[in-house]
């Protein structure tokens, strides 16, 4: 199976050379995929009705789904972000250096700010913003509480570890 990037309309997706874009992977219209992030197997990311920007050293882990809304909400995932597997972006901002767990779904206009967590399988609703330090779980998404500095640890260990990771998959079997 070979990777899908597709234009749409006028717009097609910017893929930095030292991005790892998995065979599997579907990313479509106005998308950018920052330095040495990676979109993993069977992630779709799909720019369409507005834009989606991935900064650099950013994972979109497998069977992620990234969209936009026709109503002026972009999608912009920042810097050193980890997104778990399964996890639904829609129409939201993750900021520099956040964590969204597994399964976690984030809707319309909302914020998850730098260095803050979604849990595991967690529903932040359209318009909530995820305060930095804090993790937010639960459906719908509440407080949970303060970011530990194991926490803190464990977020810049996974976005390091998922570079490294495509870095070697890069060298191994495709490039971008």
């Amino acid at each position: 199976m070979s990777r899908l990037i597709l234009p749409y309309k006028e717009k097609s997706p910017a893929i930095a050379s030292t991005a790892f874009i998995a065979e599997s992977a579907v990313i479509a219209g106005d998308v950018e995929v920052g330095e040495d992030s990676s979109i993993w197997f069977g992630c779709t990311l799909r720019g369409d009705v507005d834009k989606i920007r991935i900064g650099a050293r950013t994972n979109i882990q497998d069977h992620s789904m990234i969209h936009v809304s026709s109503f002026g909400h972009p999608t912009i995932v920042g810097n050193d972000v980890t997104v778990g597997h399964m996890a639904l972006l829609h129409a939201c901002t993750i900021e520099d250096g956040a964590f969204v767990g597994m399964k976690a779904c984030v809707m319309d206009g909302a914020v998850v700010e730098s260095g803050a967590m979604v849990a595991a399988g967690a529903l932040v609703t359209p318009g909530k913003v995820v305060p930095s330090g804090q993790l937010w779980g639960g459906s719908p998404a509440k407080y949970m509480r303060e970011i530990s500095d194991k926490d803190r640890e464990y977020m810049v260990w996974s976005s390091a570890h998922y570079v490294k990771l495509a870095k070697e998959y890069n060298d191994d079997h495709c490039s971008v």
